[in-house]
This record gives C-alpha cells, structure tokens and sequence, in this order.
C-alpha cells in the first residue's frame, strides 16, 4: 500500500506562557500543503520485527532506528491496535528541521492506515504523547490551535498559494524556545474571523510568528531572505513556518508565486524551493 503523508504550514504562532511540563503553551492557524512524503507499506510474513526505512533527498537526517513511525507502531502494538510486523519504507520529500512537520505527518499517516477507525481519547493522548502535540493537527486541513490541546476545525474554501523555501539551516527547537523572553498573551478565540475570505487573509496578512525574531537574529540570512519573499509581486506575506528554519511566502496566485521562484532562485541557488497550494 502506497499513502502520502503531507505537510502542514503555521501561518501564524502565537508563543504563550510555560506549562507545568516546561513546554510553551502555542496558538496557531495552520493549513496542510500539496508538499508530501510517500510511504510504501507491507506486512512481514512471519515478521518479529518492524523495518523503517528512508530514501530520498532528506533520509540522511533520519534515524531507522528511532523515528516517529516506530514510535507509533509499537504504540498501538502495545495497545493491541496492530498485531502484525510492517516494512515501511518512506521517500522524504518534505524537508526537516524546517518547521513543516515531516516526522509527525509521517507518523499519523502510518497511525491512520493502520487503524482505519476512530481512535479512542487516552490511546490518542499516548500517541500525541510520544510522538509530540503536534500530531492532533493533521487530524484538519486547516484549523486553529487554541492551546496544546483544543484545536477547532475551520471551515472554508480557502485556496492559498505558496512559495515555500528551505534554506538548508538546521534549526534546534530546543534552542529557538530557550531564548524565547517575552510571551504573547491569549487570545479570545472568535470562529467568526475567518468566516469568509476576506476576513481570513487579513487575520493571516496582520499575524506573527513570535519566533521570527530570533531565528532571524540568529539567522540573518533567513531575514534576507523573508524580506525578498515579501518585495515579490502578489506577497501578501512572507514568514517562517515554525521554529525551523521553513519559510513561506503567501501569493495571489499560483502564477505570481511561479515568477517568484524564477527570481529567488536565481538569487539563492543553495537553498530548496517549491511552489505549493493547500489541499
């Protein structure tokens, strides 16, 4: 069985105050992309053993003996939610460290092929657990986090155009939220403000990423480059996708985000491009 395990973007991030577990509490308005890895599924005959493997242009940043599909696996092994053994190879064509949520797309595509129905709260609680909280954010297409553990489904035709860049900079998330000093206050949630598509692109066009700033301080090329992003014809906004060092640019259309990459990629040839859309 072959499945595709997609990547998310954060078209804002909101950094709020320490929980009791030392994890920042976040809000976020995140919407999945065309951008996506392929995972080759089969059952070992006979099998004592889980193989994962990965191929492609990032798998050399991966570990085959310690990733987020093993970890999931002999989750719902241990819950008795999968009983044979699984070669699961997968093609990483998302990059990591890059704040587009490769590892964890990777793990809930596995968890949703595997378990075909709804999983129960405490069982889901384990995964999210182990694999990290972002995993109950590939549950939506588009949606918006409340705090590390309510997220609320938008609804919406919202089709968005993307320039996404990877600018080959591995980013520490440990190391970004260490030096995070001030935090952002909560925010009411209101539904409404993305009730139609107007009011949608001005909340994303006038948001932030609170981390922005010290990736950008610690990187200053990824300011450079953000500022470029923006300087192209039909950016409503350009931003980093998380704590990596993922950014995107937001376009009008999908041919303005094309004449965009023609441009930047000229002007930063070491760095990843690719045009994307949300799905």
């Amino acid at each position: 069985m072959v499945i595709k395990s997609f990547a998310k973007i954060n078209l804002s991030l909101l950094v709020k105050k320490k929980l009791p577990n030392g994890l920042h509490d976040l809000e976020t308005l995140f919407c999945m992309i065309n951008l996506f890895d392929i995972i080759n599924i089969e059952k070992i005959k006979n099998g004592k053993k889980d193989k994962v493997t990965f191929i492609g242009p990032y798998s050399r940043y991966v570990k085959n003996s310690n990733n987020s599909i093993i970890k999931v696996l002999r989750i719902l092994r241990r819950r008795k939610l999968v009983t044979d053994y699984y070669s699961v190879k997968v093609n990483k064509k998302i990059p990591v460290f890059a704040g587009f949520g490769g590892g964890t797309s990777n793990a809930f595509a596995v968890m949703k092929f595997m378990t075909k129905k709804r999983i129960k709260i405490k069982i889901l609680n384990e995964l999210i657990k182990g694999i990290g909280s972002d995993l109950r954010l590939f549950f939506y297409n588009l949606g918006y986090l409340q705090n590390l553990k309510k997220v609320v489904k938008l609804g919406g035709e919202h089709k968005l155009n993307f320039l996404i860049v990877y600018p080959n900079i591995i980013c520490s998330t440990k190391r970004i939220f260490s030096s995070v000093k001030k935090t952002s206050k909560k925010k009411a949630f209101k539904k409404n403000t993305f009730k139609n598509k107007e009011s949608f692109m001005n909340f994303v066009i006038n948001s932030n990423n609170d981390l922005q700033s010290i990736v950008e301080k610690r990187y200053p090329v990824i300011q450079n480059l953000l500022r470029d992003i923006y300087k192209a014809k039909g950016c409503y906004a350009s931003r980093l996708t998380g704590s990596g060092s993922g950014c995107f640019g937001l376009f009008q259309n999908q041919k303005c985000s094309k004449v965009a990459l023609r441009v930047l990629r000229k002007k930063y040839p070491k760095f990843w491009f690719s045009i994307a859309k949300t799905i």
